[in-house]
């Protein structure tokens, strides 16, 4: 692999830009242990210097047209994809996440939001409204101005994109974090977008911890803050926002189920299964880790998925043979071992994996459990590993009304060969993105988000405009004027 690391640790006003004053950042490759690179975090001061570096820049860039602003979002999907390889290198490196899963995952669906948002800023616009007498009104879509966007690891280069495509198509400006786990990927899309002919400041990029994203989410020359994280950290966020009144979007975490009946395909749902918890060494935010199967499929559909798990090629995640990577570091493995050992102790079935594996690198066995009960520690927190949990069930009403007992609300699918039952079930679900016979695909087009405890607003498709910009309303009177004295 011979991917460029990042030329300095921020990306500030179009330019790389180093701060000795902040402190070590070392990057960990997850396959080895080792650190690859050093970057440092943003003191005060380069903090100042992004945010003032987009309030400069607000201006110039909401005064372009749409056209002209997707223009330079559809050249920069054209870079990103042509440099995939290195992308997904980096990102490998980053995450440790398989190359045979960055090479189509990663920067590919961030080009995607980017050039499907590029052709949205051409077309928006408000309406006329006809009014009694003559009158008439008029709407004006507005940006809202500087924008902060935090990051979470697992998918740093398509959750940048997710943020900045929508939010640049309006006309705000962006002040992006990146998680510290992983924080080389976004500030090379920085410099994509500029060398596509993004002005100086539209798009900056400060590396930090969570101090650097408090201090950036609270500050007065902020608009906006999306998040993409845990459900503590966006209570946390969601409140000082929401103290100062700026808008926001949070993108939270997820125990999602997925109620597989007796009729459904039962390969299909295995598969489904396999990328609903182990895609990513689990580390996904709407994986359904509540797998529902009917009890006359229970055995058949745990046989089946523990015999698929045997295809699993764990190794080095350089290696486009390698489909099971390690977890992004120590902690997280821990966590996740964590959970496999309170399964144990609280009576689940361990049917298979659970296990560290020795030597470097932060791998473990993906695990499952079944009989699996809702009071479970396993059954009620997100374990953001690969950790599945299956449950039996009897009837539609059983399982819909044990899916929802949930505080979280992310995801939710159903798999049945009867489709009047799945639009109904899915009718039923308490989650803000579903899917019927298939899981955790998330096209650009289509709006991604939680409801509950798993968030507020929504992520991609034509639902994003609305949480980037803001209505202007505007009266026009065509008659005299009337007063009562």
């Amino acid at each position: 692999m011979t991917a460029p690391l990042p030329k300095a640790s921020h990306y500030i006003n179009g330019a790389w830009h180093d701060d000795p004053a902040g402190d070590p950042l070392p990057v960990v490759f997850p396959a080895t242990g080792e650190t690859v690179a050093t970057l440092t975090t943003a003191s005060p001061a380069t903090r100042d210097a992004a945010l003032d570096a987009a309030r400069a820049a607000l201006p110039g860039w909401r005064a372009m047209t749409g056209s002209e602003r997707g223009r330079i979002l559809r050249r920069a999907a054209d870079l990103l994809r042509d440099r995939n390889r290195a992308m997904s290198e980096l990102e490998t490196l980053d995450t440790g996440k398989p190359l045979q899963e960055t090479l189509v995952a990663d920067a590919a669906s961030g080009a995607d939001a980017l050039e499907y948002f590029g052709a949205v800023a051409a077309g928006l616009s408000g309406e006329h409204i006809p009014l009694p007498g003559g009158d008439w009104a008029y709407t004006v879509r507005e940006p809202l101005g500087v924008c902060v966007g935090l990051g979470a690891w697992n998918y740093p280069t398509q959750i940048a994109c997710w943020k900045a495509a929508p939010a640049l198509a309006c006309g705000n400006t962006m002040v992006f974090k990146p998680s510290e786990t992983t924080p080389l990927c976004t500030p090379m899309l920085a410099e994509i977008l500029t060398e596509a002919g993004l002005p100086p400041g539209v798009f900056n990029v400060v590396q930090g911890r969570g101090d650097v994203g408090a201090a950036l989410s609270t500050d007065p020359r902020v608009a906006k803050v999306s998040l993409t994280g845990s459900v503590p950290t966006g209570r946390k966020v969601y409140a000082a926002a929401g103290e100062r009144m700026k808008h926001v979007t949070m993108e939270l975490g997820g125990k999602s189920p997925m109620i597989v009946f007796d009729d459904a395909d039962l390969d299909d749902a295995v598969s489904a299964a396999i990328n609903g918890n182990f895609y990513s060494s689990g580390q996904i935010c709407s994986n359904g880790t509540r797998l529902f199967v009917q009890s006359g499929l229970h055995d058949a559909f745990v046989d089946r998925l523990c015999e698929r798990l045997k295809g699993a090629v764990i190794g080095d995640p350089r290696n486009e043979a390698t489909n099971f990577g390690p977890m992004v570091s120590a902690a997280q493995r821990d966590i996740a071992l964590g959970y496999v050992a309170k399964g144990i102790a609280e009576g689940a079935r361990l049917v298979t994996g659970g296990a560290a594996i020795d030597g470097p690198g932060f791998f473990m066995q993906p695990a499952i459990f079944a009989d699996v009960t809702d009071d479970m520690t396993i059954a009620r927190e997100e374990i953001f590993g690969p950790v599945a949990t299956v449950f039996s069930f009897e009837t539609e009403a059983e399982a819909l009304a044990r899916a929802n007992a949930t505080a979280f609300g992310l995801a939710g699918a159903v798999f049945t060969r009867d489709l009047a039952r799945a639009h109904r079930v899915v009718a039923g679900l308490e989650a803000g993105t579903c899917w019927i016979n298939t899981y955790n695909l998330t096209p650009v087009e289509m709006p991604f988000g939680g409801v509950k405890d798993s968030g507020v607003g929504r992520e991609n498709g034509s639902a994003a405009i609305e949480h980037y910009s803001q209505l202007k309303s505007v009266y026009v009177a065509m008659n005299g004027v009337e007063a009562p004295f």
